[in-house]
């Protein structure tokens, strides 16, 4: 299927640039072997990047303009982390870990995991920082042959699975919690249909309102959490006179600690699902002025700011309610710390609009990350009506992807019963996700290899071995451990069927990711008697351009690769090549330039 073979020198080229028009070939070449990299330039101040030309094209101009300040960047990484897990997974954590003390450390590992985390994407991202959704690229980079097969994969893996339909839920109870009444399951789904649709239409309207809307609520959440960390501080301080031993949990705080392997698994898991988000703002990086040395800065401070608020509220937490008492809280584990410390009324209800908001931020963040996900994915062409996915019109935002993930949501809210099928469907994302993100974190060691080869210049920022190994584990062990049995055997976990079910259908959906990619890629073309090929498109005066693949008929081939550039620009300069040798002094030389 035409893997390159990264252990040999190979012939090269490098074409400069000699025209502006975004249609014709702009950029520069260099081959290496069966790979072809353009060298291209956005107007965001980024260094120029080289990219394979399998990869859709760099939008000299952002379409959706440069809205996205350091600001922006804080709090696009605060509102998908903090959602509604701190407020509901710590006592969740506590009853897994067993202990006190286990639970604030796996907190801790959860922040060096984000930490590890967010050096890889922001390595990746300085390899192609005029580049928008993160995920997307990296894997279309990382991976470039077989031709489209990350693209179409992950394609039709974000669009099946790209739903917000559990945040939407939680929302919807927090609603009816405030309200003081309980809900039937239709009047549940309705009112989690009616909140993600009043998220689609503000970030479907206008861009820079929507992304100062979540600036906004995330400052809202942050002073909620530093509320409650103050609380806590207060209470350790014996100044809450009906709490007269707030240092009890801190007493032999390893105490009960357990030692079953599946419950020491899904609290990590949950630890994750807490720090998801960390990467959210790499989704817009084309929209960022300076984006790496902004990413840099401003996303590390993102991170650090949650991790310390997320211990202070454990902290705060475990200073006020009994052990036993805090592990049985589950999802209200917020709620019981409120009542504990201000008694039920008041203190409860604004607690719960709080967490409302948040859980409101959570769904604005996660819908404008995945939007520009969905776009990019369009961008590739692997997905049919390539404009509808690219343009930006009415309003300058990314409609399509917005309906797209409307769509999509709507129906698993509405579709599977509230239960065992809901929560099956809700994990369903999270093993090919994991997989997905092994592969990512592993391409880093590609393209440090690849780009070494071709004597490229050294990124804005590179990560440090030992952390992307770290994270690299972290993954393996995100997929080794769902296979784990839980404690009361293979139909004791969160639902009433085989406990791995979705693992095995995250698997089936990945294979069939495979088969789809071998029929519309090599066996409709033999059959139909043509090649894919791409083409660049200029969609809109905004400076919206794209990949397009069409078909061209076998007797044209020859013709259509005269005419055009492996990235699809049509040709407008010679090629001249140079061959050197993949033994001796020709490995050591610079790709001559034409």
């Amino acid at each position: 299927m035409g893997f390159p073979k990264f252990w040999a020198r190979s012939a090269t080229t490098e074409v400069p640039a000699t025209d502006v028009n975004p249609s014709t070939s702009d950029v520069s070449v260099i081959h290496d072997g069966n790979l072809t990299f353009t060298i291209e330039k956005a107007e965001n101040g980024s260094k120029p990047s080289y990219q394979e030309a399998v990869g859709a094209p760099v939008e000299s101009k952002s379409p959706l303009g440069y809205h996205v300040g350091w600001i922006t960047v804080i709090f696009l990484n605060v509102n998908q982390m903090i959602g509604t897990g701190i407020f509901s997974t710590p006592g969740t954590i506590l009853g897994s870990t067993g202990s006190v003390g286990l639970a604030l450390i796996y907190w801790t590992i959860g922040f060096l995991l984000a930490i590890a985390g967010f050096s890889v994407y922001l390595e990746l991202s300085s390899y192609f920082p005029n580049r928008s959704g993160s995920e997307v690229v990296y894997l279309e980079q990382e991976y470039p042959r077989p031709r489209h097969f990350f693209p179409v994969s992950f394609a039709v893996f974000s669009v099946l699975l790209s739903f917000n339909s559990s945040n939407s839920i939680v929302l919807a109870r927090y609603v009816y919690q405030i309200a003081g009444s309980t809900p039937t399951d239709w009047q549940l789904k309705g009112v989690a249909i009616a909140g993600y649709t009043v998220a689609t239409i503000f970030v479907v309207a206008h861009n820079r309102y929507s992304l100062w809307l979540t600036n906004l609520l995330g400052f809202v959440k942050i002073v909620t959490l530093i509320f409650i960390s103050i609380t806590g501080l207060v209470i350790l301080g014996g100044n809450v006179p009906h709490i007269t031993d707030p240092g009890v949990n801190f007493r032999n705080a390893f105490e009960g600690t357990t030692t079953n392997g599946n419950d020491l698994a899904v609290a990590l898991v949950n630890i994750v699902f807490s720090y998801t988000g960390f990467a959210n703002a790499f989704n817009v990086v084309n929209e960022i002025k300076n984006p790496i040395p902004t990413l840099k800065r401003n996303g590390a401070i993102s991170i650090v700011t949650v991790g310390m608020l997320y211990m202070l509220c454990n902290i705060a937490y475990f200073s006020a309610v009994p052990k036993a008492e805090f592990a049985r809280s589950k999802e209200t584990a917020a709620g019981v710390f409120f009542v504990t410390v201000f008694g039920p009324g008041r203190a409860e209800k604004a607690l719960n609009v709080l967490v409302l908001l948040s859980a409101f931020a959570n769904l604005l963040a996660v819908v404008i990350g995945h939007s520009r996900v969905i776009r990019e994915i369009g961008r590739q062409g692997v997905l049919p009506f390539t404009k509808f996915w690219v343009s930006t019109k009415p309003f300058g935002t990314p409609a399509a992807p917005y309906l797209l993930l409307w769509i999509v949501t709507f129906i698993m809210i509405v579709a599977p019963p509230a239960g065992d099928a809901f929560q099956f469907v809700v994990s369903l994302a999270t093993y090919p996700n994991g997989i997905f993100h092994l592969l990512l974190t592993s391409g880093v060691y590609i393209i440090r290899y690849r780009r070494k080869r071709l004597g490229l210049p050294r990124p804005e920022f590179k990560a440090w071995n030992v952390v992307v190994i770290f994270y690299i584990l972290l993954q393996v062990y995100i997929i080794a451990t769902p296979w784990i049995p839980p404690k009361g055997g293979p139909y004791a976990g969160s639902v009433s069927f085989w406990y791995a079910t979705y693992c095995v259908v995250g698997i089936a959906i990945i294979i069939l990711c495979a088969i789809y990619y071998v029929v519309w890629m090599y066996l409709l073309p033999r059959w139909g008697g043509y090649k894919v090929r791409p083409e660049i498109l200029s969609v809109d005066a905004q400076g919206a351009v794209t990949h397009r693949l069409v078909k061209v008929p076998l007797s044209e081939v020859e013709k259509w690769d005269e005419e055009h550039d492996e990235a699809g620009h049509l040709r407008r300069r010679r090629h001249v090549h140079e061959t050197s040798s993949s033994q001796g002094d020709g490995n050591d030389q610079e790709p001559k330039i034409v």
